[in-house]
């Protein structure tokens, strides 16, 4: 082989290489500012394929980040400002055991105790959360599937993080001062 064609070959391998790394891109518009998100097709196939769907639908316009804890994660992505819950599609399989940990800026589905249960709703790290992270294919150590990282916009998460919360219809760690998720785009 000459040194044109393994020039050649090199560079579509590289070409190859980064095609297989794209990542599905997403902006989740709130009215502190927008997140961008990095979304993991690649370890996280069917969280990041629900994920999309519910935001395409529509589903996420109009929810709030109902539960806020500094130092460990805001969540959103269920409920209406009134704390109405939202219906869901069927729960996914827990991706937990890709290989993405719980870190700073990390996007991951919340669940009820059981490992499979993950619907809509999903929290964004605000620390690094090593518990929640994949240890055994058990109840208690399944962990949170996370299947993407805020690529831009850390100092929104950062400024949900710290706002006061209260209870408000039975719920703890719920903002004071509403903070909507007006719509979450795909950009891809």
């Amino acid at each position: 082989m000459n040194i044109a064609s393994k020039i050649l070959l090199s560079a579509l391998m590289g070409a190859a290489s980064f095609a297989a790394q794209a990542e599905t891109r997403a902006v989740i518009e709130t009215d502190l500012g927008n997140i961008e998100l990095s979304l993991d097709e690649q370890k996280a196939p069917k969280t990041v394929a629900n994920f999309v769907n519910y935001a395409n639908k529509g589903f996420y316009n109009g929810t709030i980040f109902h539960r806020v804890i500094d130092g460990f994660m805001i969540q959103g992505g269920g409920f209406t400002p009134d704390m109405l819950q939202k219906s869901t599609d069927a729960p996914i399989a827990n991706e937990a055991a890709n290989g993405l940990k719980n870190t700073v800026g990390t996007i991951a589905m919340a669940r009820t105790a059981a490992p499979h249960s993950a619907t809509s709703q999903f929290f964004i790290n605000v620390a690094d959360n090593t518990p929640l992270n994949y240890t055994a294919p058990t109840p208690q150590g399944y962990g949170y599937a996370v299947f993407g990282k805020v690529s831009k916009g850390m100092d929104v998460v950062n400024k949900i993080a710290k706002t006061r919360t209260g209870y408000k219809m039975g719920h703890g760690d719920v903002p004071v001062q509403t903070i909507e998720i007006k719509k979450v785009r795909i950009v891809k």
